[in-house]
């Protein structure tokens, strides 16, 4: 039996295949190579992915009307919402919302619920990202509920059950947690925060943005008993200028912006965009073929599973690699200098992205270093309106964001440390 608590690397042939898949997994056509690590800010992107959005983009033809493309088009888009119903969201029930974005899934979610449950406040992680943060805090001046916000640990970057439940009480119409860190990568125990939070009112709403935990795990709405949860494509090697959330059958039943003729379950406002679920198809095609890699199934939402799973084990192996390196290429937390925040040992509880900075150079300053060294990652400080209050919450200035993805290798890895290892030396005294 192998120790998953350290991961299961794909072999060097299945990883290299699997980039294969990518564009530019390596190098901008433009620029030239360079190491991607900031698959958070937006995923290195599936070829069959932008390239069935293109190939649906080229037909005029309605999926509204009657004859055959068109009919072939409106298949397209309830196979798709079926998919990422049943698959992604593992959803029984409830109902699929689309917008150009996650980030307006998660206002509209929101809304909704704010404006037409009863209670006197709304709860929320310091740690949300704005679309959520400021979606509760929106809500709260527009219908004149309390605004609670949960503090997070500074030691795991991430929200502990037991401080949830100091801020719900049974005057609580809505509860905002996060699936995991955008910062630190810490996964949220939702299932327990889930289940203490009902224990103190049984019929509240809860939501969670899995925007950024969506790429790294499986998503399971009936396991968690919530009421929505989003993601966005374009961070799950898809595309952009759609989001996708499932919402409950109780959210789908609340008044919502709809067209009259539509059935309740309906929250799109026009005609769909066959492409975009097309693309959705073929992420969940490229995770079933991960587990078929593995495991012999003829089911879709087995394989599905098995690759999420092989995913996340892969991601954690490289996390390991990572920050504890090798004999020959030291890794990040042992190359003098640097500093990993909020650095767990119980990596089960993490995924696949690392805040760190390096002494002697600022984060934007760091940014650009590693940017002349052929390596692409992100800062997330408390000068930007983005960060501010998540980085300052944790108790830090800022931290340089690194979050490689699963397709990448060893050698990535260790290039990186490599480089690392350079800039630290180079600005460390």
């Amino acid at each position: 039996m192998m120790d998953e608590s350290k991961g299961i690397l794909f072999d060097d042939d299945f990883q290299q295949s699997l980039k294969e898949k990518f564009y530019y997994a390596d190098a901008d056509p433009e620029k030239g190579e360079r190491l991607f690590f900031d698959n958070s800010g937006g995923s290195l992107r599936l070829k069959k992915c932008v390239e069935a959005k293109a190939a649906l983009e080229c037909f005029p033809d309605c999926p509204e009307r009657i004859h055959e493309r068109s009919l072939y088009l409106k298949g397209i888009v309830q196979e798709g919402t079926k998919q990422i119903l049943e698959i992604m969201f593992q959803a029984k029930s409830g109902a699929l919302m689309t917008e150009l974005t996650a980030s307006q899934t998660m206002f509209q979610m929101v809304g909704l619920i704010m404006e037409n449950v009863e209670g006197t406040n709304a709860v929320v992680s310091a740690l949300e990202h704005p679309s959520a943060y400021d979606a509760i805090q929106y809500y709260c001046e527009k219908t004149g509920k309390e605004m609670r916000v949960i503090p997070p640990n500074k030691t795991t970057g991430g929200i502990d059950p037991d401080e949830v439940v100091k801020y719900v009480d049974k005057n609580t119409c809505l509860l905002s947690v996060m699936s995991a860190s955008n910062i630190s990568g810490n996964i949220m125990d939702m299932e327990a925060i889930v289940k203490k939070a009902r224990a103190i009112k049984p019929d509240l709403y809860i939501i969670s943005d899995a925007v950024q935990h969506a790429p790294h795990c499986a998503m399971d709405v009936e396991k968690l008993q919530i009421d929505g949860m989003n993601f966005a494509p374009y961070k799950f090697f898809g595309i952009r200028g759609c989001g996708f959330a499932y919402v409950s059958d109780r959210v789908a039943k609340l008044p919502h912006h709809k067209l009259i003729a539509k059935d309740q379950k309906v929250f799109e406002l026009g005609t769909s965009a066959p492409g975009n679920f097309a693309a959705a198809i073929e992420i969940i095609n490229y995770v079933c073929e991960i587990g078929s890699h593995f495991i012999d199934s003829t089911d879709r939402k087995t394989l599905y599973l098995e690759g999420m799973r092989r995913i996340h084990l892969q991601e954690r192996a490289l996390l390991y690699r990572m920050l504890e390196g090798t004999p020959e290429v030291p890794g990040l937390r042992h190359i003098p200098g640097v500093t990993v925040y909020v650095d767990t040992d119980d990596l089960t509880s993490r995924d696949l992205i690392a805040a760190i900075g390096i002494d002697g150079i600022g984060f934007t300053e760091c940014v650009a270093e590693y940017q002349k060294l052929g390596v692409t990652v992100y800062e997330r400080v408390n000068t930007s309106l983005y960060s501010k209050r998540i980085v300052e919450s944790l108790g830090l200035e800022g931290a340089i964001r690194v979050s490689p993805m699963h397709c990448q290798g060893r050698a990535d890895i260790d290039k990186f440390l490599r480089i690392t290892k350079e800039i630290a030396e180079k600005y460390t005294k």
